[in-house]
């Protein structure tokens, strides 16, 4: 029998996908739900045989154990939960409460001196 390699050999499997607007990545034929806030950036998927687990920028933001079903769907109930509130926030935003540079038109018609339908410069 012979030595072992100096090198591990590599197990598992890796890559690097960006994130659809579905937050579900697919590791074999599975999809696995990825927390909301990683749409639309790139994300590191690493799997084992044991678990599937995403990462943004090295942080966790998926981890799933790993299902050997086919065409299932593994969704994490904090992720869906996130979805909503991000989706309530897009939906309703803010009222602005910064009023800067708002600036009456009739300004503009004074200094370009635009006449009105009555003959009056503004």
């Amino acid at each position: 029998m012979l030595g072992l390699p100096p090198v591990p050999p590599v197990t598992g499997f890796a890559t690097r996908v960006r994130l659809p607007r579905d937050y579900y990545v697919r590791m074999g034929s599975n999809d696995y739900s990825v927390h909301p806030q990683a749409i639309g950036r790139f994300v590191d998927v690493t799997a084992d045989l044991e678990t599937v687990t995403i990462s943004l920028d090295g942080r966790c933001v998926g981890c799933h154990p790993r299902s050997w079903g086919v065409g299932l769907t593994v969704t994490d109930s904090d992720h869906v939960e996130a979805a909503r509130t991000m989706r309530k926030a897009f939906q309703n935003p803010a009222p602005p409460t910064d009023t800067a540079g708002l600036r009456d038109l009739a300004d503009y018609d004074r200094a370009f001196g635009v006449v009105l339908d009555d003959g009056q410069v503004a």
